[in-house]
């Protein structure tokens, strides 16, 4: 069966809805790309979004499918004036679209990778990427109702969900509410535009702070309110909440909801900032009453696949000390939330206090994140 017929199946069956909020619906063994494995991606396609937001659509090589969930994102690693860059950027397209992925990426003031992409990559360029990662995707809570809301460049990982939703020809109940500073800056306006007239079910609502050039905007000025809520969403607090945008925008969201007497655990959001900044690594702390008997305690760390080895302190995160070895691994977050330094660990065990970055079922298949976790033992990694 190829990939058309595959997700012609999924849509057909009588048990759709579930698999769109199924990891495993998404998940093709024959072409598995790892948040840890690094492939050449070949940009094909460049769209211009609006004035400073542009997407990129990649090929992967040999014309090889991709394999992701909605919402997932990818880290993207290049030479910038002499020093490697990367930066993790939401995956654009649907899954649905198998021979293709993209990034929308705003061109951010300073922003060094944006930039770079903005002014340097066109049809034939390649790129360096490391496989999916991430948590925030509709499997991670299944829903038949959603309330997507986003701002700026948020709004990729939810039109990632979006496209695959309408192109199974799911009729899922979702309203997309999108906060832009003017009509001008809307990502996707126009498409959005036409899937919400195709698809009974999708409500799709744009507000902006001004209306800028657009002076026949009759849409909702101002910023997201409880009270554009209670008007245009009645039924929010029956609704799954999926949020992604600037962190200012998502705690004014968050208590946004609170007042409005929404569930908390139905809501859900990108919990990092992935737009341009790279964390600094940080040694989390170790609890004050392992310090003493962690730091009395040398472990080796061995690559299977390279051979390399290195010894470690038992206080120190094994990303950390692999850096200090001259050690190269996929990394970006730092905090245990994005996964891209998700390794499975062969032989021996470690300690490990993540933030949301890894599923349990990849946990049960001896999948960790490095710079997360500290040794307990000698060990061995599938590198």
């Amino acid at each position: 069966m190829n990939a058309i017929d595959m997700f012609c199946s999924v849509a057909s069956s009588a048990s759709a809805m579930d698999r769109f909020t199924s990891a495993e619906t998404w998940e093709r063994p024959d072409v598995q790309w790892g948040s840890h494995e690094m492939r050449t991606l070949t940009c094909c396609r460049t769209t211009d979004e609006t004035h400073d937001v542009r997407t990129f659509v990649f090929c992967g090589e040999d014309g090889r499918p991709f394999s992701f969930e909605p919402g997932q994102f990818i880290t993207v690693s290049a030479e910038v004036g002499g020093r490697t860059v990367s930066r993790c950027y939401t995956i654009s397209s649907p899954p649905t679209r198998p021979y293709t992925l993209t990034i929308t990426v705003k061109r951010t003031p300073g922003g060094v990778m944006s930039n770079w992409l903005h002014d340097n990559m066109k049809p034939g360029v390649t790129l360096n990427a490391y496989g999916p990662a991430g948590v925030f995707t509709p499997s991670s809570a299944p829903a038949v109702k959603a309330l997507y809301l986003s701002a700026g460049s948020g709004v990729t990982p939810l039109m990632s969900m979006t496209r695959a939703a309408f192109e199974l020809g799911l009729d899922r109940d979702i309203v997309f509410l999108h906060s832009a500073r003017t009509p001008q800056d809307i990502i996707f306006r126009d498409e959005l535009a036409r899937m919400s007239v195709q698809a009974a079910n999708l409500d799709v609502i744009q507000v902006c702070e001004g209306v800028g050039t657009e002076t026949d905007w009759n849409g909702p000025t101002g910023r997201l309110s409880l009270e554009l809520l209670e008007a245009r969403v009645p039924d929010f607090r029956e609704r799954e909440v999926f949020t992604c945008g600037p962190a200012p925008y998502m705690s004014a969201v968050k208590e946004i909801l609170a007042r409005g007497g929404h569930d908390p655990a139905r809501y859900h959001q990108e919990s990092f900032n992935f737009a341009e900044t790279v964390e600094p690594l940080v040694e989390p702390a170790v609890p004050a009453a392992e310090n003493q008997a962690a730091a009395q305690s040398t472990y080796t760390v061995r690559l299977a696949r390279s051979g390399k080895s290195f010894t470690m302190e038992s206080d120190q995160t094994i990303l950390a000390a692999a850096r200090k070895a001259g050690v190269v691994l996929a990394s970006s977050c730092s905090q245990g939330i994005c996964g891209t330094c998700k390794t499975a660990v062969l032989e021996g065990s470690v300690d490990m206090q993540h933030n949301g970055g890894i599923r349990k079922r990849e946990i049960d298949k001896g999948l960790r994140l490095m710079c997360c976790s500290r040794p307990t033992s000698d060990i061995v990694l599938d590198l």
